[in-house]
């Protein structure tokens, strides 16, 4: 008669080893190595770059909030757009106790960007174009190098 094998109990504490004997594994990236950054993390930390370089021109971008979406709303937003003209970022105004805002929409930025560096560019106009909308002044004001080709 065959005689079933009982499987061995765990050994308490950690395990040293993986079932094929070449050691646990582990995450591939310690977490403050850039490829650990998510694509969303990587783009905000674009968005605060450009907001940082505003700032010591500007210091009242201080009390703006700077978000991003990952794409713009459909619905009573009060932008109207079609398949021609999805908006890159949008505005809105201070009510209610509530900052103005500045709108960074991820999605339709990555899709008509190459690299990182294209990307940076394109935020920075982005940012640079809304503060000038929130503060009524020319994106030229705002940033002198706007409009310069940054390639």
């Amino acid at each position: 008669m065959d005689k079933p094998v009982t499987p061995r109990a765990a050994a308490p504490g950690p395990r040293r080893r993986d079932r094929h004997g070449r050691g646990m594994r582990g995450p591939i990236a310690p977490p403050q190595v850039p490829l650990a950054a998510s694509r969303a993390d990587a783009f905000a930390d674009l968005v605060q770059d450009s907001v940082e370089r505003l700032e010591r021109r500007w210091p009242q971008l201080a009390d703006i909030d700077f978000l991003v979406l990952e794409v713009p709303r459909l619905d009573g937003s009060g932008q109207a757009w079609n398949d021609e003209a999805v908006p890159l970022g949008g505005t809105i105004g201070a009510r209610e106790g509530r900052p103005a805002r500045v709108v960074v929409y991820r999605r339709p930025v990555e899709i008509r960007t190459k690299g990182r560096d294209e990307r940076a560019a394109l935020v920075h106009e982005i940012v640079v174009e809304q503060v000038a909308e929130l503060l009524g002044l020319t994106p030229e004001t705002v940033d002198p190098r706007y409009g310069e080709d940054q390639g």
